[in-house]
This record gives structure tokens, sequence and C-alpha cells, in this order.
């Protein structure tokens, strides 16, 4: 006898979204029903910037898949539903409507997608009263209202402050620049872009990024005044170990410090948190608990290069995840690589950027050759080419690619070639004679992908 599959998802994302929709290819006979707490289906939260720039025309264009689609696909998807309760012995799940009603539903797998939320930073005064809500023209960036607000406080703001100088609070510092604000950005850490670009890469953006908006590094945004109506007039910032207090004046606050993954339904499963306080999942998917499965971001996975657990933040990844997890519970068998790679990429102030590989933070343990290389994106004698800064990692003891960092044009394919790499586990010898496509006005003879790989192979062969 045929399993019938009655898979259900809690979370419309990118994950669980992804999830239902492989699930249905896998098994066209399976049930699949969606659970999503908000009023949309699935939508680009990576979007919300430019949004609330005016790139992207409309907010509500960040919908991916509308609620017909998902009716089309033969996928129950119910909106404004939360699941209160997960009984994983008898595998039944309980929903509440937005109208109070309660759903029941039976399962043969579960899919959490539960997403995260966001991390606030201990900056007095907030919040509203004693409540959790942020105060009038206090926000994150996570979700459709969130756009909307923000979209909307800009509209009269003139100064805005973000506090955060990771890849959502540089974009969101841009997007509000191009809409006229003057933006004030507050970093704790010494450097930008801290999980994805080592300080010399970083260093010369950080000074083009000043050419447009004022940037205090190694300080802490403290404590938020607001006038006699209550409205946000400004953010008390303090430099670390200094006790010069400045205030910034700000008609509109934006806190960009990270987030946290929800994972209160995966406790009450029996799921195992792991080191990173976020589900731990292996390479389909699968929780600790038999047939529950989670994707996204409140899920860790380990990466590839170090083995250490780390927690899942890039929509790539989630979709990956999403795939695996739909495949697997209807049936298919599919596997995740051994670990995440944790591609990455942005455009802010004109700048392309793109990462691939363990930060440095989580690399100290192993001993590494690095190699910088600034070429052109097209030969010296031919117009137009533009600069291009490339760094290339590679393990001393193996002489394999684990990792590079590239800022310019094309970074993004760039750093995906050695994705590639690190995939493959290519020694850098290998990569170092790579054939890359020329043409006058496309690129050079030998891209900067293969030069700075030659730099980096002739350093590891004087160390190794």
């Amino acid at each position: 006898m045929v399993e019938k599959h009655d898979i259900v998802i809690v979370g419309c994302g990118a994950g669980g979204a992804t999830a239902a929709q492989f699930a249905k290819k896998t098994d066209r006979k399976a049930q699949v029903t969606i659970f999503e707490s908000s009023p949309f289906p699935q939508y680009s939260k990576c979007g919300i910037p430019y949004a609330i720039s005016g790139e992207i025309p409309k907010i509500m264009d960040l919908i991916e898949f509308s609620e017909e689609w998902f009716k089309k696909a033969r996928i129950d998807l119910f909106l404004n539903t939360t699941v209160t309760d997960i009984n994983s012995e008898k595998k039944i799940i309980t929903a509440k409507k937005k109208d109070g009603s309660i759903i029941k539903k039976q399962y043969n797998a579960l899919i959490l997608a539960t997403g995260a939320n966001p991390s606030l930073p201990p900056i007095k005064n907030v919040y509203k009263d004693n409540s959790k809500k942020l105060k009038n023209n206090i926000f994150t960036v996570r979700t459709i209202p969130d756009a909307k607000k923000i979209s909307a406080s800009a509209e009269s703001g003139r100064k805005a402050t973000i506090v955060g100088a990771g890849l959502i609070g540089l974009e969101m510092a841009d997007n509000l620049h191009k809409k006229g604000l003057k933006v004030t950005i507050v970093e704790a850490l010494p450097a930008i872009l801290a999980n994805i670009l080592d300080d010399d890469m970083s260093k010369p953006i950080l000074e083009t990024i000043k050419e447009s908006v004022s940037v205090h590094m190694n300080t802490f945004a403290t404590e938020i005044k607001t006038d006699k109506d209550g409205k946000i007039n400004t953010v008390a910032i303090n430099k670390k170990d200094e006790d010069d207090q400045q205030e910034i004046p700000t008609d509109l606050l934006i806190i960009a410090a990270g987030i946290k993954p929800e994972t209160s339904l995966a406790e009450q499963a029996g799921c195992k948190i792991g080191s990173t306080k976020a589900i731990q999942v292996n390479e389909q998917s699968r929780t600790s608990k038999k047939d529950i499965y989670a994707v996204g971001d409140c899920t860790e996975y380990v990466d590839f290069v170090t083995g250490l657990p780390i927690p899942i933040g890039l929509g790539s990844i989630a979709v990956r995840q999403g795939i695996a997890a739909g495949v697997n519970a209807a049936g298919g068998t599919y596997n995740l690589p051994k670990g995440v790679l944790q591609t990455a990429t942005s455009e802010f102030f004109s700048i392309e950027i793109g990462s691939v590989g363990p930060s440095l933070q989580t690399r100290n343990d192993i001993e590494t050759v690095t190699a910088k290389y600034k070429g052109l994106s097209k030969p010296e004698y031919f117009p137009g080419g533009k600069p291009i800064t490339m760094k290339a990692i590679v393990d001393l003891k193996t002489g394999n690619v684990i990792g590079a960092q590239a800022v310019g044009e094309n970074a993004a394919q760039r750093v995906n070639t050695y994705a590639t790499a690190i995939l493959s586990e290519l020694h850098i010898d290998t990569f170092k004679k790579l054939e890359t496509a020329y043409a006058p006005p496309i690129a050079p003879t030998l891209d900067v992908v293969t030069l700075v790989a030659d730099v980096a192979s002739l350093k590891w062969h004087r160390k190794k």
C-alpha cells in the first residue's frame, strides 16, 4: 500500500513555500497545507530596502507567489493563522485563525519554517510604555508592514539613524540616502560587514560610504529621547570604552542588528536546539524528532569548511533547505552538501561586494594563506574597465580553496566561481589554471579570479 503523504508546513516564507512546491512536485497526490500567521503569502524580505526607496515600484510587488498561485498548485494555504500547539506523538497541530476559530490537523510529516525575530540591542526607551511594541518611528526591517511604515515615515522625515552595519543596515542606509534623507550609521564593532568580509576588504568600502553618510564605528546606541508628544528626536550614542555621550538628531531609527531564530514550536515538539540557539538539522533538513523537518532562519547547519554549526540567515540557503525538506517529506530523497558555503552578495552606494566561505572569526582555527589582487573588468587598453579587488583564501594544510571575497564589477559571479571550487574541494594549483572567457569589450585575457589564485598558489608553496 502506497503511503499517503499529509504534509503540514508552518510558515510561508521562502523556505516554507519552496518546501510546499517541491513536496507537490515529488508526490502530486500529497496533501500539502501551509499555516502562515501573517496576511501575506511568500514575499521577498531581501527586497524590502529597494521597495522603500522606490526602486521596486510598489511594496506589494515583493509578493512572489499569490494566494491564487497556491490554489492552482493545489496547496492549501491558511493566512492569518497561527500554529499554537504541536503534539509530536500523535502528530497533530493546533492552529488559531484570526477570527478565533481553531483548526486541528493531522500530519505524516511536519516542516517548520518559523523564521526569526529581529534582535534588539539594549537601547533605553525603545518600547512604548511597558509593552514590547516599538515607539513611533522606530523600526526593524523584516516584514511588509515594516516596509510600509518605514516608507511612510521616510516621506516626512529628514534624518535617519541606522543601528547596524551589516548587509541590511548598509542596504537601508543607501536606499534612504537615495530618498534624500541625511543618514547616520551606528555600529558597535570596529568594522563593517564583519560576518562576510575581512577588515582589509571592508576598510576601503567604509571610506567610500563615509562620502555619503555619517558613520560611527565602535559605538553603541544607548538611549532614545523623545519630544513632549512622544516622538523620537534624538539617539544617544557612546563610543566603546569612553564616557563621552553624543546625541544624534533623528526623525526615524532603524535597528538592523541581526536576528534571533524563532524556535518555540520546535522546542515544544521536542526538537533539539543547537549551540547557536537554532533548530539543529541534517543534510535532509530533518530535525532530531522523527518526521519533523525545519528550514530557513530558524535552523542551524554546519559550515562546509570548518564543520562548525552556524545559524542560517541567507534566503538562498533557506530555499535549498526547502527543496530538501519538501522532497524528503513527500517520500523522495534529496541531500544537501555536507555544509553551507555562505555565498553572499550585495550592492550599496554603487559598490558591489561578494563573499564565500567562513568569516575570519570562524576560520581562526584553520591556518590559511591569503592573497589579494587588484584588477580590471576589461583589458587595460579597452575603455570602460572597472576596478575589482579580489581576495583568495587557501587552507595551508591541504592547499584547497576555502574562501574568496570580491569588491567591484561582477563581484557576485566571481565569488560564485570560487564557490564551485570550494564545493569541489579544489586545490589552488588546479583552480589557478581555470580557463576564463575573453573578449576585449567584455573581459580580460586572464581574469582577476585566476590572477589572485596565481598569487595564492605562490604564497602557499612558499609556506607549506
